[in-house]
């Protein structure tokens, strides 16, 4: 997995951090990790400055001075990385929803099968979701079918989270014309991916639920994802 980099977005994990960070790094002796923590109050990027004595030149932090969104931590961390050399860029929570041990296959759907993007997907063989209660379930499924109706994707998990880009696609992708910050974002990209003509592969991986720290969900971050998808469609008619 060499010229790989896996960005971790963060505010309050301090529960998480250590242990996601060193779940990691046990994929790979040349992975990298690239965390943008929110200026946490629980010092959560302290946390990781201590760690980078440990692993020297493969964790790296930026802290950004306010909470600013889910969407802006992975565009800054996307810039930051496309300054270096990696070719291989992953998306991936710190909150152990998303098994480290899945890397290496979102890894080789890009590197060996061909993929320009490689999404860990719940749905696409049926609904791998562990931890989560019903009625999140089904709002998580219905969305992924709504926004495959409005946007003609054929990607069975559209909000998903757990993402692999060839450096090409990030660098095709106008990052500064992003709209959305919270989980419409997952969306955006992918729609962004999908109207550039890149090949888009899903992956199935099992999602568990954090056991530790607390959600980032909350309505206003749905609300953009319902609304903000027609807007974005039709936008699309205009201008790819």
């Amino acid at each position: 997995m060499t010229d790989t980099i896996v960005i971790i977005p963060t505010y309050n994990e301090i529960e998480n951090i250590e242990a996601i960070i060193k779940a990691v790094f046990s994929q790979s002796e040349s992975i990298h990790v690239l965390v943008v923590d929110d200026n946490s109050p629980d010092l959560t990027g302290l946390k990781v400055t201590e760690l980078q004595k440990e692993f020297p030149n493969r964790l790296f932090l930026e802290v950004r001075k306010l909470k600013s969104g889910l969407g802006t931590a992975y565009i800054h961390g996307f810039k930051w990385c496309l300054k270096k050399q990696y070719q291989y860029i992953f998306e991936m929570d710190a909150d152990f929803s998303h098994n480290p041990n899945d890397l290496v296959k979102l890894h080789e759907a890009c590197h060996v099968q061909g993929s320009d993007l490689a999404i860990g997907s719940r749905y696409v063989t049926g609904v791998n979701v562990v931890n989560w209660p019903m009625s999140r379930v089904l709002m998580s499924y219905f969305a992924s079918r709504y926004v495959r109706v409005i946007t003609g994707m054929r990607i069975h998990d559209t909000t998903a989270g757990f993402v692999c880009y060839k450096r090409k696609v990030l660098e095709t992708i106008n990052l500064d014309k992003i709209k959305f910050i919270g989980y419409a974002f997952q969306i955006e990209m992918k729609f962004k991916a999908y109207l550039k003509g890149f090949e888009i592969k899903e992956v199935p991986v099992i999602f568990t639920d954090r056991t530790l720290g607390q959600s980032k969900l909350s309505s206003g971050i749905i609300s953009e994802a319902i609304f903000g998808v027609i807007s974005m469609k039709i936008k699309s008619f205009f201008k790819k």
